[in-house]
C-alpha cells in the first residue's frame, strides 16, 4: 500500500471538466439500451413491497420527507392517497384523478404521458422520527427502529440525512421515476414537506440471477456475492422480518438503511493498478479475488503469498465485508451511481447512493462500524447522508392501503 495517497493527490483539481464529465456520464446512461431482465410492469400488490427482491433497475429517484402536522386524519388520508397514486403510476397510468379542465389544475404533472411502466416500483418506508409524540404513534414504532448512531467515518451534512418518511422509486426509466416523487410531493403539499432527495444512475449490486454483475464508479464490479430475490431461504433469514418485529405491520417488512457516500474520484484516478486491487482485493477487470481467476470464485483468505503476507490484505474491503469474516452477517445491497456536478473547489460529486435491506438495521451498523474503522477504501470515501426506515410488509389485499400499517 502506497503511503498518504489522498495528501499527495488531494489538490488535483477538476475544474471546468467537471460538468462536462457530468453531462457525459448522464447523456451515456440516458442513450443506453433498457435493461431486459425487468418486465415493463411490476405487480404493486403483493406479500412484500416491490423494489427490495425485484431484480434491480437502472434508475433511481429517492426522497425523504417530514411530516408538517398533527393531524393524525391528514396523514392517514395521504398515505391512502400516496397508495393509489403509486399503484396507478406502476401500471404506467396517471395519477387518479386527472382531470382535462382547463380552470384547475391537472392530478398528473403529465411527463410521464406515453411512457411505458419501464419496470417502475415504489417502495415506502417509515422513519424513527414519524413515531414521536406529534401523532400519537409511539405505540407502532418497532424496537429495532432507531436513529442511526454515530458511525466512524461519518462526515455527515444534516441536509441529507433522516426524514419521517421515505420513497424509493425505481425504473429504468429516470422520467418514470422522478414522475412518481415530483407527483407524491405535490399530493403530500400541505402534509409533508421533502427533507432531502436523490437520483441515481447505473445499478451498483446484482439482485437477481438473471443479472450480470455491474460496476461501480471506482470500475470495479460491485454486488457479487449479494443476496438475489430469487434465494428465498437467505432472503427470510437475512432481509425480512419477522413476528418477532413487535409490529403485526412489519412481520414481512423489512428495514432500508441508506447512505450516500462520495467518491474521492481524483484521487482514485490517480492510484495505481496494483493498489487499487489490494484496496477492494478483487482484480479490477476480471472481478476475480486477489487468490482465484474468475468472479464466482471463492475469496481464499488464508492464502499467502511468498512474503508471507496475505494475498487479499487485512484491510481490503472484501475480506472486512464478507460473511465468512462476519458470522454469517449478511445484508441486500440495492444502491445506485450519482453525480452531482462539481463542489466549490471543482471536484466532482460522485459516488455510490449506497441501499441495504435488513430484517434488523443493526446488521449494517455491525458491518459499517468494522468497515469505518479498518477499510482500505475509507481513504477515498466519505459518508455524507444517512438514514434508516422501516418498510412496512407490502400489501396483498388491494383494498387496504399504507394507511392502514398505522392506523387500523
Amino acid at each position: 500500500m502506497s503511503v498518504s495517497r489522498r495528501g499527495f493527490l488531494g489538490g488535483l483539481g477538476a475544474a471546468g471538466a467537471g460538468a462536462g464529465l457530468s453531462a457525459i456520464a448522464a447523456t451515456a446512461h440516458a442513450s443506453a439500451p433498457r435493461a431486459p431482465h425487468v418486465a415493463d410492469r411490476v405487480p404493486f400488490h403483493g406479500e412484500h413491497q416491490a423494489g427490495i427482491a425485484t431484480p434491480s433497475q437502472d434508475r433511481l429517484a429517492f426522497a425523504a420527507f417530514d411530516v408538517t402536522t398533527d393531524d393524525r386524519a391528514a396523514l392517514r388520508d395521504l398515505l391512502a392517497e400516496w397508495t393509489a397514486a403509486a399503484e396507478a403510476m406502476t401500471r404506467g397510468a396517471a395519477v387518479p384523478g386527472t382531470s382535462s379542465l382547463p380552470s384547475a389544475p391537472p392530478a398528473d404533472t403529465g411527463e410521464a404521458i406515453g411512457l411505458p411502466a419501464s419496470g417502475l416500483t415504489v417502495t415506502i418506508g417509515f422513519g424513527p422520527s414519524l413515531f414521536d409524540d406529534r401523532l400519537g404513534l409511539a405505540s407502532r414504532r418497532p424496537a429495532a427502529l432507531q436513529p442511526v448512531p454515530a458511525l466512524p467515518g461519518d462526515e455527515l451534512d444534516p441536509r441529507r440525512c433522516g426524514g419521517d418518511l421515505a420513497i424509493q422509486a425505481c425504473a429504468n426509466d429516470p422520467q418514470v421515476a422522478f414522475h412518481v416523487v415530483r407527483n407524491l410531493a405535490r399530493i403530500g403539499a400541505g402534509t409533508v414537506a421533502m427533507r432531502w432527495s436523490q437520483l441515481g444512475f447505473g445499478r451498483t449490486s446484482t439482485t437477481s440471477r438473471t443479472q450480470s454483475t455491474p460496476r461501480n464508479l471506482m470500475g470495479f464490479k460491485d454486488g457479487t456475492r449479494n443476496i438475489v430475490g430469487e434465494d428465498l431461504a437467505a432472503m427470510r433469514r437475512h432481509v425480512w422480518a419477522g413476528a418477532d418485529s413487535g409490529q403485526p405491520w412489519m412481520d414481512g417488512g423489512t428495514y432500508l438503511m441508506a447512505r450516500r457516500i462520495r467518491m474521492l474520484v481524483e484521487a482514485w484516478d490517480r492510484d495505481v493498478l496494483s493498489d487499487q486491487e489490494a484496496v477492494f482485493g478483487r482484480r479490477k477487470h476480471s472481478g476475480a479475488p486477489l487468490t482465484g481467476v474468475a468472479e464466482s470464485d471463492d475469496p481464499d483468505y488464508a492464502a499467502t503469498a511468498a512474503d508471507g503476507e496475505p494475498v487479499i490484505p487485512d484491510q481490503a474491503h472484501i475480506r472486512l465485508a464478507s460473511p465468512e469474516n462476519n458470522d454469517g452477517l449478511r445484508i441486500l445491497r440495492r444502491g445506485f451511481s450519482y453525480t452531482d456536478g462539481i463542489d466549490d473547489l471543482g471536484l466532482l460529486d460522485a459516488g455510490l447512493f449506497f441501499i441495504s435491506f435488513q430484517r434488523d438495521p443493526e446488521q449494517f451498523v455491525a458491518l459499517q462500524r468494522k468497515l469505518g474503522r479498518h477499510d482500505a477504501l475509507n481513504e477515498y470515501i466519505k459518508h455524507t447522508g444517512s438514514g434508516v426506515w422501516a418498510c412496512p410488509r407490502g400489501l396483498p389485499d388491494p383494498s387496504r392501503t399504507w394507511a392502514d400499517h398505522l392506523f387500523a
